[in-house]
């Protein structure tokens, strides 16, 4: 059996194990889920519009798939996209719920187009990744929102369920070999 072929045995084994805990998947978040998420986006990012909103939810969203803590340094988060607002703002989003930031060298920010905009979120133990897509109805519903919207709209997609802001895939990476050390 190919070493490829074996980590996708694993991970996917792991994301059937991982994925039958917690909130459902089409279950929108909770009051206090929402809170939580506004405030926590706006004390990192400025205010809480739509974009950092969605990084927040697939950060989240990974922190219950891989059981990850907060500021865990097994996080590795790397975000594509094009170098510009309001496509940069989600990684903004994902340091608030994963703690993974651009200094501790787990928060990864690589330039892409449009039509590749994706996040890519390791456990870098045990290799365990996810792929996270923006739907593209949602990304059509929040691109190019007047200023005096963000809010409204951030509020209302902290609300929605995660299938309705993205996709998420397992994908098989394997492990780092050395492990991560804060400084």
């Amino acid at each position: 059996m190919t070493m490829r072929r074996w980590w996708t045995i694993v991970v996917v084994a792991a994301f059937l194990a991982v994925g039958a805990v917690g909130r459902a998947n089409n279950e929108p978040p909770t009051p206090d889920e929402v809170r939580v998420c506004l405030e926590r986006v706006k004390e990192f990012h400025g205010g809480a519009g739509p974009w950092a909103v969605v990084g927040y939810r697939i950060g989240m969203r990974a922190s219950r798939e891989l059981d990850l803590p907060r500021h865990d340094f097994r996080w590795r988060v790397v975000h594509r996209a094009p170098e510009e607002i309001p496509f940069r703002c989600v990684a903004d989003g994902l340091s608030a719920a994963t703690g993974a930031t651009v200094g501790k060298l787990n928060l990864i920010i690589e330039t892409v187009d449009r039509s590749a905009l994706e996040t890519i979120v390791t456990d870098r133990r045990d290799g365990r990744s996810l792929r996270f897509r923006l739907r593209p109805e949602l990304v059509a519903s929040i691109l190019d929102l007047p200023y005096d919207r963000l809010a409204a709209e951030g509020e209302r997609v902290a609300t929605l369920p995660d299938e309705a802001i993205f996709t998420l895939e397992p994908i098989a990476t394997p492990p780092e070999t050395s492990a991560v050390k804060p400084d």
